[in-house]
């Protein structure tokens, strides 16, 4: 029915999700001046509606209240009414979801909110259902309420906007510590987590249940540097958990956003580029710790997903995939025994099914959510079988299953590439190219950086969005931040100094337009950029990091390679500045102390000086990437072709070479050790530093 009506002005949208409500009977605008103008012409409230394309409630409440002409009529009659893509603007998002968290005590996604025509909030909440149901007031009640109450009581509505302005205004201007990082701090901070580990199912905390893969970073950091092996093994535990659970797609890779239980078995099931792209990185530092096969199995079957599910043909990669397909949440991965049964076949039915948790009655409305409850050694034996031959009909069963599967119809892929999640997933696969081996995985990272670096990248500033072939928003911190990162990543992974260049570029372009010189961190938004009531800093490490605590994971990153002090001094300001709170709430600055771990860490340098095509040079580069050493820097310098490296990184000067074969020099805590000039020598020095 909602096909057959005209298109509203969405329709004209690059963003996947305005143009999922392009045919609703709603008089939609994108947030804009023609919106915002029309809004104080005419003296009417704002109706603010922010959401994402692959999100559940969003679809829930577009199809109960935004397709309903009647609900749509009053909407009309009533508000100026503004749809948002969170993904697109995250600072509008980020402004009101405090608005909503100010008035409700509680936010997420659909984000609904009435502001004045200058853009201040006096009402707001989640989804709202068509009637009054399950304590929440039905949305076409609470619309003529709020109308009325606008047009009748302009000072209770004023009063209520001030205090919720005021306390945006705190939010904004946090406090900072100007305390110095310790490991005290530090130690402090891991504890907190530890705390409250959950020993049963690994993560943390109980249901809903999210990967939080920001905390478990930190808390490999912390191992690394302080040999706590109760944070390694809460690490690992968890991490193979999560691997067995519903929240991995074991059929066809990939994480799920979050389980509804505590155990991991539910998901809820959009998969996002981020999540993946931080954990990715986890398991492969799990492989690099424990020699861990699953962690290495994970690792590469999760990059193999971003590749073939989330990779753009241009390059790059698309921001996620819904939960939903034909209007039902999780239909596209889940399974009955029957199904399971037929395709197999009797003979195998009985391993199968124990293997992927598969039962008569189902763990998902009466179907299964695929898990891996049981090692193929557990298997063996209840089976009478070898871990071998387990393992050959495992996976003969995953193929066909997944061939059924790849004929049913796939849930909706939000098509836009946005340049801070790209720049986690370049990092990712940069990094997985260098533990695993996997020169595809390098491939699809240098693609990827090149088309953001030359589609995204426009008379010297970096936008967010590529959507449709087309360029929108101008980037944020976050942005800059984590493209940087990726750069140093790709340097080192194929030694390219033009990578080094480019963050080097990105960092001081990022100085320019975000710095706020009265504490030395920086602004989320642009100075040169619209910031709507308040200009904050995001702060908060979420579900990605914060713009600030990866800007000085950047700086500490550059300060290493070419060393100035100015990149030191900015890493130092950022942690400095938001210390206090850190030290408070270690889950809104996870990533901020994973930095702060770095920060502490003794260097140490690493500087290969050879031909790159020499296969003692590869091997030595695959033994350094053997080893979990967050605090290495790596350089690979060929002496037949140096001057731009030696511009970029001075240190690489007094590096030369020894003979005709490869040489490594180390250096750790700011003491060079003597010339190392042999893989197996490498390799012993390296080890006491990585295990």
């Amino acid at each position: 029915m909602a096909q057959q009506r005209r298109p509203n002005r969405l329709a004209q949208a690059t963003s996947p999700y305005l143009q999922q409500h392009a045919y609703n009977p709603v008089d939609w605008y994108e947030w804009g001046p023609e919106a915002l103008e029309r809004a104080r012409l005419e003296d009417k409230p704002i109706f603010l509606s922010i959401g994402y394309s692959t999100c559940h409630w969003c679809h829930v409440m577009a199809h109960e209240c935004f397709e309903d002409p009647a609900i749509a009529a009053i909407m009309n009659e009533h508000f100026i009414n503004i749809k948002v893509d969170r993904e697109e603007r995250p600072d509008l998002d980020e402004t009101y979801m405090n608005a909503v968290q100010i008035l409700t005590g509680r936010g997420g996604w659909p984000l609904n909110l009435f502001l004045t025509p200058d853009l201040k909030p006096f009402y707001g909440g989640t989804y709202f259902p068509p009637e009054d149901r399950g304590g929440l007031p039905g949305f076409p009640r609470l619309l003529l309420a709020l109308s009325q109450a606008y047009r009748q009581n302009r000072e209770q509505v004023a009063e209520v906007c001030g205090k919720i302005e005021e306390r945006l205004k705190v939010l904004a201007e946090m406090p900072g510590a100007g305390q110095e990082p310790t490991w005290e701090q530090v130690s402090q901070a891991a504890r907190s987590l530890l705390k409250d580990a959950d020993p049963e199912h690994g993560g943390f905390g109980g249901a809903p249940k999210f990967p939080r893969p920001l905390e478990l970073e930190f808390l490999l950091h912390y191992y690394h540097a302080q040999r706590d092996a109760q944070a390694l093994d809460q690490v690992s535990f968890s991490l193979e958990k999560m691997a067995r659970g519903g929240i991995y797609d074991q059929l066809g890779g990939g994480f799920h956003r979050y389980t509804v239980d505590e155990a991991w078995i539910v998901p809820h099931f959009e998969k996002m580029l981020y999540d993946n792209a931080l954990l990715a990185a986890l398991y492969l530092a799990l492989y690099q710790l424990k020699g861990s096969d699953l962690g290495r199995r994970i690792a590469r079957e999760t990059l193999d997903f971003a590749l073939r599910e989330m990779g753009a043909p241009q390059g790059g990669f698309y921001s996620g995939w819904d939960a939903d397909s034909e209007g039902v949440e999780g239909k596209f991965y889940v399974w009955t025994l029957a199904e399971v049964a037929e395709a197999v076949g009797p003979k195998h039915t009985p391993l199968v099914a124990a293997a992927l948790g598969v039962t008569e009655a189902g763990n998902f409305e009466g179907k299964n959510v695929l898990t891996r409850p049981l090692s193929e050694t557990d298997l063996a034996g209840r089976f009478s079988s070898t871990p071998e031959e387990v393992s050959d009909i495992l996976e003969q069963a995953r193929e066909r299953l997944r061939e059924l599967r790849a004929a049913r119809v796939r849930p909706h892929r939000d098509e836009k590439t946005i340049t801070a999640w790209n720049g986690l997933m370049l990092s990712a696969l940069a990094q997985g190219a260098q533990v695993l081996g996997e020169p595809g995985f390098l491939d699809a990272a240098t693609r990827g950086a090149r088309f953001i670096l030359n589609e995204l990248f426009r008379q010297g500033r970096l936008f967010r969005i590529w959507s449709a072939g087309r360029v929108t928003i101008p980037g944020f911190l976050d942005d800059h931040a984590c493209l940087a990162n990726a750069c140093l990543d790709l340097y080192e992974s194929d030694f390219d100094p033009a990578w080094l260049n480019w963050a080097g570029r990105l960092a001081d372009l990022t100085e320019e337009l975000f710095l706020d010189p009265a504490d030395g961190s920086y602004f989320y938004v642009a100075r040169d950029q619209e910031a709507t009531l308040v200009r904050g800093k995001s702060v908060y490490d979420q579900a990605v990091p914060s713009g600030n605590s990866m800007a000085a994971r950047v700086a500490l990153r550059l300060h290493r390679f070419t060393g100035e002090a100015r990149h030191r001094e900015r890493a130092r300001a950022i942690i400095r500045r938001f210390q206090g709170q850190a030290r408070e709430n270690p889950w809104g600055f996870a990533h901020l102390l994973t930095v702060e771990a770095r920060f502490l860490t003794p260097p140490l340098d690493v500087t290969l000086v050879g031909d790159p095509g020499h296969p003692q040079t590869r091997e030595m580069l695959e033994i350094v990437s053997r080893y979990f050493l967050p605090e290495r820097r790596l350089v690979l310098k060929n002496p037949a072709d140096s001057t731009a490296l030696e511009e970029l990184v001075p240190a690489a000067r007094i590096y030369g070479p020894l003979g005709e074969k490869p040489v490594a020099y180390l250096c750790h805590a700011f003491a060079c050790r003597p010339a190392i000039h042999n893989p197996e020598e490498l390799n012993a020095k390296l080890v006491q530093f990585g295990r």
